[in-house]
């Protein structure tokens, strides 16, 4: 109805651009403004894209507002201009968008210094960010012009409106040519060099962050980017750069030859671990393992082999950390988030199956590092300490425990992988053994088996003494069934079931036992039945759920089909199957005979029903009285009196009984006026009363 009739209010911005001196800041004040803008208001547009109006929309959101203005109000008008200008209508865009001069305007924000304000970054890169989505080829073309954009992009790339801004020349660009082009302007201003220098010790830790991230994102965006053109004939450049050993080495030299700063550390792998994501099959993967569908470049896994040494060092030495107080302790040292990453790093080259990176992890005893540091069982003494060696030590930090299950978890499901020469070898032999020199080391260096056991029982008697249950105890509950289950059908399984041979009797005998009964146990308890249903498998289960029911001597229909469902079912079932006229006629006889009976049953019931009705006429001639008002003066309400109505009352009739559903009223108001009326004084006339059309709405 309201939009029917066009009810609606007009606006109050169409009264003050009638007036001649009406300025930009009078129609930011109107609460309206955004929705008349993006409604295309002629009027309001055609003032808005004025040289003047351009202009101050464009300084509100480049310029700091006065420090003495109110903070509710500083913000306001930047923030308005903003949404004015990223409103989406063509006047503004093409307005902005082909205005050179405004576009200077507008580009000389870059030129502050850091830090800039971060509230008008992200304005600035909201402006600019739709101009290159709506206008690519002119801001594209402009921003290439000035030949310190990327310099002056990196300088602020602490700002995270300014990170943002940068992936937007990758992924607001529709026009593969284009988008190729750009790919190229920047590659040829050395960007990926110039963000791996952000990530230097010498730098801030937003400055890592973000320098970080973003060449994170080129690399996935490059990848996703080269799986939707794959007809496109040139590779993506950044990403090409980006993953030379050359670039690696920048990196990782920025990182080890400097002082340790875990902020740069930390970032640095996370660009590795972005470069070894890998295509896997999702059923095969591990739970927490990448499924992410690209492959890994051999230059990338020749420059981390190289430095594994340092990997390794950091594991041993880390950069200094405070002792940490925790609700189970005082940890000193704590893991960090160095070594934490350090072994995110191990999980993932694991998960690549190289032999050169396997060689490199077994000569270093990396692995084995992973399993005594975090459960801290000196089984034997080594002048490393190994890998395996913080999974015992840090027995709650689950997330480390997760990384050192997939480390064990990819060994034992990764098949056999030689060098080119021993795989030469088997080719010519095919007799030959291939043996996991991984799974080799995790059993006889590592001594997996021992270990477990040693917690296991370590864990029981901490128990038994009221202590807690330690935090590793699910993972290596999940280590032990993954042992188990490649040793019966993994690619290992002929290997592992050698090694579990070869180690010491009683060590072998207490892992029978183990498994036998302590882990068939935690796994009956882990194993949870959704539906607990008792399920038949054969007409022999349960005999006695079909035994025969009695029935009553009387139905003999019912018994009659009973016996037919209860018959053998012999050889010659079909030739018997069902009656012959014979035995169809006795069985009609047996039929009949029990409705003969009907006549004899008696439905009358020998009740003595005489009392029963005594009591009830009783009650009938009693008078109760609900309230106990015996001495009022009110008449009984029980006592006969006879009744007479006045001598004018006359009872109307109708005219006739086919009419009284058509003289029905519109309301019950009206046929209450009615019958009010049929009882009016004795001095009203007859002759007076409307007379009703009983003939209306036939």
């Amino acid at each position: 109805m309201f939009w029917k009739f066009d009810l609606h209010t007009s606006s109050h911005i169409d009264t003050l651009l009638e007036k001649e001196d009406v300025t930009l800041t009078e129609l930011m004040d109107e609460e309206d403004v955004l929705q008349e803008c993006k409604a295309q208001n002629r009027k309001l547009l055609d003032f808005l894209v004025r040289s003047q109006s351009m202009e101050d929309l464009v300084t509100y959101i480049t310029q700091e507002p006065p420090e003495e203005m109110d903070e509710k109000m500083k913000y306001k008008y930047p923030n308005i201009s903003c949404e004015l200008l990223t409103s989406d209508v063509d006047q503004i865009n093409d307005r902005l968008g082909e205005d050179e001069p405004l576009l200077s305007r507008l580009y000389t924000f870059l030129h502050n210094e850091p830090p800039l304000n971060p509230l008008l970054a992200s304005f600035f890169s909201k402006v600019l960010s739709i101009l290159i989505s709506r206008k690519p080829g002119q801001i594209i073309e402009f921003l290439r012009k000035k030949d310190a954009f990327v310099g002056l992009m990196l300088k602020h790339i602490g700002t995270s409106a300014l990170m943002d801004l940068l992936l937007r020349l990758l992924t607001c660009i529709e026009s593969p040519q284009l988008r190729q082009d750009v790919l190229n302007w920047l590659n040829e201003e050395k960007i990926i060099q110039k963000l791996i220098e952000m990530v230097h010790p010498s730098q801030d830790d937003d400055r890592h962050s973000n320098a970080s991230q973003s060449l994170c994102e080129i690399i996935r965006l490059s990848r996703d980017q080269m799986i939707q053109m794959q007809g496109c004939p040139e590779p993506d450049p950044l990403l090409s750069t980006i993953e030379k050993e050359e670039t690696l080495e920048i990196l990782l030299s920025n990182v080890f030859d400097k002082e340790k700063n875990e902020s740069a550390i930390v970032n640095s792998i996370q660009i590795l671990l972005t470069l070894l994501e890998t295509r896997r099959p999702l059923e095969i993967c591990p739970s927490g393992m990448n499924h992410t569908a690209f492959s890994v470049s051999n230059s990338t896994l020749q420059a981390i082999r190289q430095r594994l040494k340092d990997f390794h060092h950091l594991l041993l030495e880390p950069p200094k950390k405070t002792a940490m107080k925790t609700t189970w302790g005082v940890l000193d040292p704590p893991v960090g988030n160095t070594r934490l990453n350090v072994v995110r790093l191990v999980a993932s080259l694991l998960q690549t199956n190289t032999h050169s990176i396997n060689v490199e992890l077994i000569e270093l005893d990396t692995i084995n590092v992973l399993l005594v540091r975090i459960y801290s069982l000196k089984l034997f003494i080594c002048s490393v300490i190994t890998y395996l060696d913080m999974y015992f030590r840090y027995i709650w930090n689950n997330f480390l425990h997760v990384q050192v299950e997939i480390c064990i978890a990819t060994i034992l499901g990764s098949p056999p992988c030689h060098g080119d020469s021993t795989e030469n070898n088997i080719e010519d032999n095919p007799e030959t053994i291939r043996d996991n020199i991984l799974v080799k080391h995790l059993f006889q260096k590592c001594q997996l088996i021992q270990r477990i056991l040693d917690a296991w029982e370590s864990n029981e008697k901490e128990q038994s003494e009221g202590g807690r249950r330690r935090g590793y105890m699910g993972h290596l509950t999940r280590i032990a069934n993954a042992i188990v289950h490649n040793s019966e059908k993994g690619p290992n399984s002929a290997l592992m079931n050698q090694l579990l041979k070869d180690i010491p009797d009683d060590c072998r005998e207490r892992w029978e036992t183990f498994t036998a009964n302590s882990l068939a146990e935690i796994n009956k308890k882990n194993t949870v039945d959704l539906v607990s249903t008792h399920n038949i498998h054969s007409s022999s289960d349960d005999e006695v759920d079909f035994k025969e029911q009695g029935f009553a001597q009387d139905s003999g229909l019912q018994q009659a089909f009973s016996d037919y469902q209860m018959q053998q079912m012999t050889s010659n079932f079909i030739d018997q199957f069902g009656f012959n006229d014979e035995e169809f006629a006795d069985q009609e006889d047996i039929v009949n005979a029990s409705f003969d009976r009907i006549a004899d049953i008696n439905f009358s019931l020998n009740t003595n029903e005489s009392a029963s009705v005594a009591l009830f006429e009783a009650c009938c001639k009693e008078r109760i009285q609900q309230f106990d008002d015996s001495g009022s003066d009110e008449e009984d309400i029980w006592d006969e009196k006879d009744v007479t109505f006045a001598p004018d009352a006359q009872i109307r009739h109708r005219s006739s009984g086919s009419t009284d559903s058509e003289e029905s009223t519109d309301s019950e108001e009206e046929d209450g006026e009615k019958r009010d009326g049929a009882f009016e004084s004795s001095s009203a006339n007859p002759d007076d009363r409307m007379e009703v059309d009983t003939n209306d709405g036939k």
